[in-house]
């Protein structure tokens, strides 16, 4: 069922407070469901859907053959759509579970902290590869079918070890447009990431930066780097694109606007840098959206 909470819908779950998860298994020929969102967890296998579209927050990517993905998050509304793909077979297993299925003892066990990683980062939403999607299949081939609902939950816990371990997970949506959180990390780079978030429409440089966390310009950099496999640079312009993104989704400004109140102070640079990171224009990618939204 979906209701309307704010300008997307939300999804209220078939699954019951007595079950640990909720399985379903589907053979399609498209994708109808709207852009929507959930407090539970997702976890989402298509295969044979070559060329659909999928939206999570503000990252849209055509697939391919296999596409697996973990969504957590109540706030990150996504979608998986008809785009370019023509198959007559499209199968889809969905997993759905709360956030507290293994509550807080299990998950500050060391046999669970690769998990409790994975679910944290699943705020963003994660693809994971086709490798990995190929160690688990024969599992995930079968949990829907399975009777035994006791076996059914040792293969879910199965599938959800092999994937946090997985060593090619990818980060779909920007920390920006997710709005997740950043405990995990040093207290240097939060301390970072926060005055970037609070400041990112203004010009940011490199040694103010630095001298937050009491560092010269080039230790700095360096320990970026290292601590979050980006450059800081990088990292800046995806913060500003995903705060465009998010005021092309949720406010009627124009692109002209959003630009400049993002911290780009050219418009040309903006719409190129854009596409270049979302594969779409920032109006191709409102339209995206509201053609979504419609939908409901």
């Amino acid at each position: 069922m979906l209701i309307v909470m704010g300008k997307v819908l939300t999804e209220i779950t078939r699954l019951s407070e007595k079950d640990c998860f909720y399985i379903v298994e589907r053979h399609k020929t498209e994708f109808t469901y709207p852009l929507h969102q959930h407090k539970e967890y997702e976890l989402n296998f298509i295969e044979n859907g070559k060329g659909v579209r999928r939206i999570v927050g503000d990252s849209v990517e055509e697939i391919g053959d296999y596409e697996l993905v973990l969504i957590g998050g109540e706030d990150l509304e996504h979608v998986w759509e008809q785009g370019n793909c023509r198959s007559t077979d499209i199968r889809e297993i969905t997993i759905q579970f709360p956030g507290d299925i293994f509550g807080n003892g299990l998950l500050s066990r060391n046999q669970f902290a690769s998990i409790k990683r994975m679910l944290a980062r699943a705020g963003h939403g994660l693809s994971f590869p086709l490798a990995s999607i190929m160690k688990i299949y024969s599992v995930l081939d079968t949990i829907a079918s399975e009777q035994e609902r006791f076996i059914q939950f040792l293969k879910f816990l199965y599938i959800l070890y092999e994937l946090s371990v997985s060593d090619d997970s990818r980060v779909l949506a920007s920390s920006s447009f997710a709005h997740s959180a950043k405990s995990t990390e040093s207290r240097r780079v939060q301390k970072v990431k926060q005055y970037i978030d609070d400041n990112y429409s203004k010009p940011l440089k490199l040694a103010e930066l630095a001298d937050l966390v009491g560092m010269s310009p080039v230790a700095f950099s360096r320990f970026f780097r290292r601590r979050t496999d980006r450059t800081l640079s990088d990292y800046i312009v995806d913060i500003r694109l995903g705060h465009a993104a998010r005021m092309l989704v949720d406010t009627t400004k124009n692109v002209s606007e959003i630009c400049y109140e993002c911290g780009f102070n050219n418009l040309s640079n903006f719409n190129r840098t854009f596409k270049a990171k979302r594969n779409y224009t920032p109006r191709e990618f409102r339209a995206m959206f509201k053609k979504n939204k419609v939908l409901v």
